[in-house]
Order: structure tokens, then C-alpha cells, then sequence
């Protein structure tokens, strides 16, 4: 069953993984972010509205939709929707209903909620997407593949709820809080970083990926030059020999053991790495780090705070 749960983890991630190259990486353009064309990633026009009955379709819009204060008209979440900590609360209490998981939502049970409202994800499939569209529901769609993107997808979805507003202040703050940390790490020496998923197999973290972005934005480096999402030998983690490991918490989907950070620090042919050796290997909440929700401007900082301690003084 882990296994299986970070499959499905890595599925969700896997639309998500092409960020700016290094090389091109510059200021956020404010004027894309928040006058951008009211246009979803599908192509789908995007009205302002007001709905009354919003139905969720990841984790990611249910944690946008609560905190620019559209959560009070959230019916349907995911399974895996568990933030805000409200979100579960209702869930228990009833008040919210499960649709079903992230790739296999329950397209009679999203209808059965006679939503006004349905913000999806590229991970729940085209095919279920253009479904409810069918079926005459109102459904905006996002394929965020870089920090700017989702940014500007809050404020897309602020348009869709009548919260632009909000969905702009937010917008705000998670600028403000990336800039502080690339200004405390403007003049450090970039720290090489390696991410992993998963251990059995290896999945790492390359170029292209929000993971990636964080830890430039973080002011780190990665060790794997490939792109998006892979497996890797211990010989090539070995050979890679990053000053710092990253690992996603829990044990796939969740789970109150950190799996992957305790094989890292146990497998003694991983003894002689840099990162394992100096003690610099660091538990981070997966859902802030791989959701594209406003919470990725805290996994910037919480990874920064990891790779520069010396900034945070």
C-alpha cells in the first residue's frame, strides 16, 4: 500500500514538473500574475461569480478556496484534502463530502452535489474534466508548472469565487515572504541539495519541478541534472554526494512515520555522503512542498532555513 500511495503521489506531481531553468529565472511578472486572461489551462473562459456550491477537486484548490475565504461554500473535497485542519473537522462532522481520490474522483457524486462551481486539476484527467463539463457544471481547471503560475492561479481562482481580493493579498503575501528569503540568501554560496521522494525505489527530485524551484528559490542547487521526476541507484546518490538531503515526510500518502528520512540516516553504505555524514539531512512536510498552493512560499523558507541557518540570525 505505500508503495502504491507514492506512485500516486509521484502521478500527481508528474503534471506539474517543468519549471524556469535556472538561466531564466527572474523577477515574478506581477502584470501576468494578476491581470492575467481569465482563461483556465484548458482553454476554459473563467466568469466572475459567485458560487454558492464549490466542489474541489486536490488538495491544493482546497487550501486556495479556504484561505482566500471561499471554505464556508465548499461542499465536495478529495480524500486527500486535509488542510486547512477545518477541512477535516468538517469532514468528521459531515458537512463536507468526499469525492472520491485525486486521479479517481466520482463523477455521479460531484453531480449528486449540484455544485455552481467545480476547480479541478489537469492530475483528475481530461477525460473527467470534459465529462462534468458535459453534464452542464461550471468547471475551471489548473496545470500550474511553475511558482509564478500558481500564484497567478490563485488570483484566477479569486476571479471564479468573487474573492479577488483575498486571492490578491495572498498573492501578496507569498511574495513577500520569498523575496525576504532570497534577499537573506542573495550572496550565499549555493548549497547542493538532493531531494527524495521515495526509497524503495529511489525517486529523486530534478530539474523542472517545483521541488526544484523551491530549493533555487532557497538558495540551493540541485545534484541532479536530469529532468522532472526519476528513479536513481544508491551509487548514484553516492556519486552525487549532496551537502544536504531533503526527504518528503511520512510514509507515502501520509502516515506518522518518516520513512524515507529513516532508511537515509540507517543504510550504512549512505554513511559517506556529505549530508549524512555532517548531520544535514531534513524532514519536510511533503503537502507543503508538493502541493501548488500558496504554502510553497513556506516550504521556500523552510527549506532555506535548512540550507543557510546562518541567514536566519
Amino acid at each position: 500500500m505505500r508503495k502504491l500511495a507514492v506512485f500516486l503521489l509521484i502521478a500527481i506531481l508528474l503534471p506539474l514538473c517543468t519549471s524556469k531553468p535556472p538561466e531564466e529565472e527572474a523577477s515574478f511578472n506581477l502584470t501576468e500574475i494578476f491581470n492575467a486572461t481569465p482563461v483556465d489551462d484548458t482553454g476554459y473562459y473563467i466568469s466572475e461569480g459567485n458560487p454558492q456550491r464549490i466542489v474541489s477537486l486536490a488538495p491544493s484548490n482546497t487550501e486556495i478556496l479556504f484561505a482566500i475565504g471561499a471554505g464556508d461554500r465548499v461542499v465536495g473535497v478529495t480524500d486527500y484534502c486535509n488542510y486547512p485542519p477545518e477541512v477535516v473537522e468538517k469532514k468528521e462532522r459531515g458537512e463536507l463530502v468526499s469525492i472520491g481520490g485525486y486521479t479517481t474522483v466520482n463523477i455521479e457524486k460531484i453531480f449528486s452535489l449540484n455544485p455552481d462551481l467545480v476547480v479541478a486539476s489537469y492530475g483528475n484527467g481530461i477525460e473527467n474534466i470534459e465529462t462534468l463539463r458535459r453534464m452542464g457544471l461550471n468547471v475551471v481547471a489548473f496545470d500550474p508548472k511553475t511558482v509564478e503560475d500558481v500564484m497567478k492561479d490563485i488570483v484566477l481562482i479569486g476571479v471564479a469565487t468573487g474573492e479577488k481580493e483575498n486571492a490578491t493579498k495572498l498573492v501578496n503575501e507569498m511574495l513577500e515572504k520569498i523575496e525576504r528569503v532570497r534577499e537573506k540568501v542573495r550572496d550565499k554560496t549555493r548549497v547542493r541539495v538532493a531531494h527524495i521522494l521515495w526509497y524503495d525505489p529511489i525517486w529523486v527530485s530534478g530539474k523542472n519541478t517545483f521541488i526544484d524551484e523551491v530549493i533555487r528559490l532557497a538558495g540551493g542547487e540541485n545534484v541532479f541534472n536530469f529532468e522532472g521526476w526519476r528513479t536513481v541507484s544508491v551509487e548514484d546518490l553516492i556519486a552525487a554526494n549532496p551537502d544536504v538531503i531533503l526527504v518528503s515526510s511520512g510514509s507515502g500518502m501520509g502516515g506518522e512515520r518518516d520513512v524515507v528520512y529513516e532508511w537515509v540516516v540507517s543504510d550504512e553504505r549512505l554513511s559517506g555522503i556529505k549530508a549524512v555524514k555532517e548531520g544535514r539531512v531534513y524532514v519536510v512536510d511533503a503537502d507543503i512542498i508538493s502541493r501548488p498552493s500558496y504554502r510553497l512560499a513556506e516550504a521556500v523558507e523552510v527549506v532555506a532555513s535548512y540550507l543557510h541557518p546562518e541567514a536566519e540570525n
